[in-house]
């Protein structure tokens, strides 16, 4: 395969003050940068090897629109982020009809509608998830209104969302059939190709391998011809995905057999929903030791961005220190080399070991019909695990008591009693929705069980 070229932009650099996470204002100071970019070898766009997810927007009460559904989005926040963003050369953004409770188009394309269209590229979905919108009607009218509410006649990046998920009581491969063949969608998308309204066309993988081979095949036999795939890669998910939940797919697998066909990669979940920012305390200090100028975040990006087959790296950016920290890992990349790769292989099997849960809080098996807050479940079980805090009949007798009681006792202050584990039945609908594979309802049952052997003093 031919090296994908790195190509490296000046960026202007302006004074800019926006929100951070603790609701404070923050100025920008950050010294002259350069951008790293990378070269699609389909048609020669030059790509920010940063990639703006537009999944996770600030809301005027604060946090993102996954915390307080019923705020509307901070456009003034969004405005200045994507400012920023374009001037330190960020120019590709992702987005979808499923973000931020639908709103995430709007609200991107009236950020960026506010500079030149050649500036930047929009990547977004058709995310037809639900059977009411596998008809070719339905479809047909998503597609439309992403470009009426992204205010472009064209989409540069265009992904079939989220094959190899099940969904509509069908198996991956049927529902994929369901959403994109046997209502021809796909067919007329090439054509859309063909006019001009899509100049990349690719699909974003979760779940099923058969699917994803499938697709790599059509390829191969000319029948469709894939841009770019978007997949979930980072070092832990690069030998590990597979072990952790049997439903996933290691990404050394995925990465290999799109690089042997020239096909660009776009990065999905470099940090793992946030897991591997936030490291224990014994992980971090290996990253630490290792190159102290680094952060654990910026350790992962720079191992998701190390692939010259990559063509983009996403991040889901809520707040400006978020995009600046991201921008000057990217400004310009430090790639991994081969002792700092393996080094981080390595780590991935300390952390695999921790047994967490691969929840990534993406909220797609929300709502839950008996009203449970799995994200908060498991986000709570692995916030004790990652800090080494987890009860353990191994621990002396003082300190057992201290970390049962610190679990049980954040355990009802995370989430409501009424939104816990025990009110778990079982009932599968969460299965269905979840790109990680989790068996949610067997995750329910094992912390529910090791919270009553808490309450009973007993592990």
């Amino acid at each position: 395969m031919a090296t994908t070229s790195v190509v490296l932009q000046a960026c202007s650099k302006n004074s800019r003050q926006t929100k951070s996470s603790d609701g404070s204002a923050v100025t920008d100071n950050s010294p002259f940068e350069q951008m790293t970019l990378r070269e699609n070898p389909n048609n020669g766009d030059k790509v920010s090897l940063l990639g703006f997810g537009m999944m996770r927007l600030p809301v005027e009460a604060g946090g993102t629109a996954r915390e307080n559904p019923d705020s509307p989005i901070d456009q003034q926040a969004v405005n200045d982020m994507i400012d920023y963003a374009l001037e330190h050369g960020v120019n590709y953004f992702d987005t979808s009809p499923a973000y931020c409770q639908g709103l995430s188009e709007r609200s991107t394309g009236i950020a960026l509608s506010r500079h030149p269209r050649k500036d930047y590229f929009i990547a977004t979905k058709l995310s037809n998830f639900s059977p009411e919108t596998w008809s070719e009607k339905e479809s047909k009218a998503m597609f439309e209104r992403s470009l009426v509410e992204l205010k472009t006649d064209y989409v540069d990046y265009l992904l079939l969302h989220g094959i190899g998920m099940s969904g509509g009581g069908k198996d991956a491969m049927n529902a994929f059939y369901g959403r994109y063949m046997d209502n021809g969608i796909l067919d007329w998308l090439v054509e859309q190709k063909k006019a001009g309204r899509i100049r990349n066309l690719g699909f974003s993988y979760h779940g099923d391998i058969k699917v994803f081979d499938m697709l790599l095949r059509w390829h191969d036999e000319g029948k469709y011809h894939w841009d770019f795939v978007q997949i979930e890669l980072n070092y832990l998910d690069w030998e590990y995905a597979n072990e952790i939940n049997p439903r996933n797919t290691d990404a050394v697998y995925l990465y290999a057999e799109l690089e042997k066909r020239n096909i660009p990669a776009v990065i999905m979940e470099p940090l793992l929903g946030g897991r591997l920012a936030k490291q224990p305390a014994a992980i971090t200090r290996k990253l630490s030791e290792r190159d102290s100028r680094f952060t654990p975040a910026a350790w992962a990006f720079r191992f998701a961005g190390t692939p010259k087959g990559v063509l983009s790296v996403l991040s889901g950016m809520t707040y400006l220190e978020h995009l600046q920290e991201n921008v000057r890992t990217y400004s310009p990349l430090e790639p991994l080399d081969d002792s700092e790769w393996t080094f981080l292989l390595n780590l991935a099997r300390d952390i695999y070991e921790l047994k967490a849960i691969p929840c990534t809080a993406c909220n797609y098996c929300m709502p839950c019909p008996y009203g449970l807050n799995i994200p908060g479940i498991f986000s709570h079980y692995n916030k004790c695990i990652a800090e080494g805090t987890m009860p353990s009949a191994a621990s002396n007798e003082n300190e057992y008591q201290r970390q049962r009681r610190a679990f049980l006792v954040g355990y009802d202050r995370s989430v409501p009693k009424l939104r816990q584990a025990d009110h778990c039945i079982g009932c599968n609908h969460c299965l269905s929705h979840c790109p990680q594979r989790i068996d949610i309802p067997h995750e329910m049952q094992k912390i529910n069980r090791f919270v009553e052997s808490l309450k009973q003093q007993i592990v």
